[in-house]
């Protein structure tokens, strides 16, 4: 069966406007959604990743380098991922079409290619 990366995408002012009861019923929701599909066996892995700080690194003049960032200053950061099993990339989205991160951004839905 292809597996499937999520990858979760949000603006960071969004969660930071929330009070605090709506925070933790957002959190919630994100665990009764991965405690279903965990038990579905459709969730292979998944984490947040922390907001700061993050690395990328680039081939510039023949040598690897490093800045910082993406920084949460940015319109859209990549906030957290799950790995999942699908049918297909259709199987998918209505298996993650629940899912209450899209109150707060936009899921990437990518076929993992095995090699």
């Amino acid at each position: 069966m292809p597996t499937y990366m999520l990858l979760l995408h949000d603006d960071p002012g969004g969660f930071m406007s929330l009070s605090p009861e709506d925070m933790q019923k957002a959190i919630e929701k994100y665990i009764a959604w991965g405690n279903r599909l965990r038990a579905e066996g459709v969730i292979l892995d998944g984490n947040k990743l922390k907001d700061e700080p993050g690395k990328v690194l680039r081939w510039v003049d023949g040598r690897p380098r490093t800045t910082d960032g993406p920084h949460t200053e940015s319109k859209e950061v990549l906030g957290g991922y799950y790995v999942i099993r699908a049918e297909s990339y259709e199987d998918a989205i209505a298996r993650v079409s629940d899912c209450p991160h899209l109150d707060f951004g936009s899921i990437e839905v990518r076929e993992i290619e095995i090699v």
